[in-house]
């Protein structure tokens, strides 16, 4: 009898290549899928405004889910929202004003930086380098947003701290 089950039992074979090669292909598909995601610490981060329309690490960070999603942490951190907000309107509204006249991400940090003379501030003595970054990347994602999902983020940072009247790092 047992001699008769063996004879009726079949079996595919699946040798140990086989087997690596299934591991290795789930590997790599699992780390193929947070590249939008990676998130470097450490010296990699930059330490200087973008260095022309060539700089390499513009396209990290446009393409960084984790790096956009933190510039727009920062965006309300720092009261970015108190001027240009949803009910912003002109300039002062982002998504539009740069759908109709596009700058590039080192211009883009530029103004951020050094654009807000007009009404004394700063921003690039007083914020990191690497926040400006994510704060660039957050803005240039504006005019690629629906306004739904502008909203939603709001939503979502209601509960994070704001800056209305924000005047820098506490020293």
């Amino acid at each position: 009898m047992i001699a008769e089950r063996k004879r009726h039992r079949t079996t595919i074979p699946f040798d140990g290549r086989a087997r690596a090669a299934s591991v290795a292909a789930i590997l790599l598909v699992t780390v193929a899928a947070c590249t939008k995601e990676s998130r470097t610490i450490g010296p990699e981060q930059p330490q200087t405004p973008p260095n022309g329309p060539a700089d390499p690490r513009t396209r990290y960070f446009e393409g960084n889910a984790y790096q956009v999603s933190q510039g727009g942490r920062y965006f309300t951190w720092y009261g970015c929202g108190s001027c240009h907000g949803d009910n912003a309107a002109g300039t002062l509204d982002l998504a539009v004003d740069l759908r109709q006249r596009p700058l590039r991400f080192d211009q883009l940090y530029s103004a951020i930086a050094r654009g807000h003379v007009h009404i004394g501030i700063d921003y690039g003595s007083k914020i990191p380098t690497e926040q400006l970054w994510q704060i660039s990347a957050y803005v240039a994602s504006l005019p690629r947003l629906k306004p739904e999902r502008r909203h939603r983020e709001d939503l979502d940072e209601a509960g994070e701290p704001r800056g209305v009247t924000w005047s820098g790092p506490v020293r």
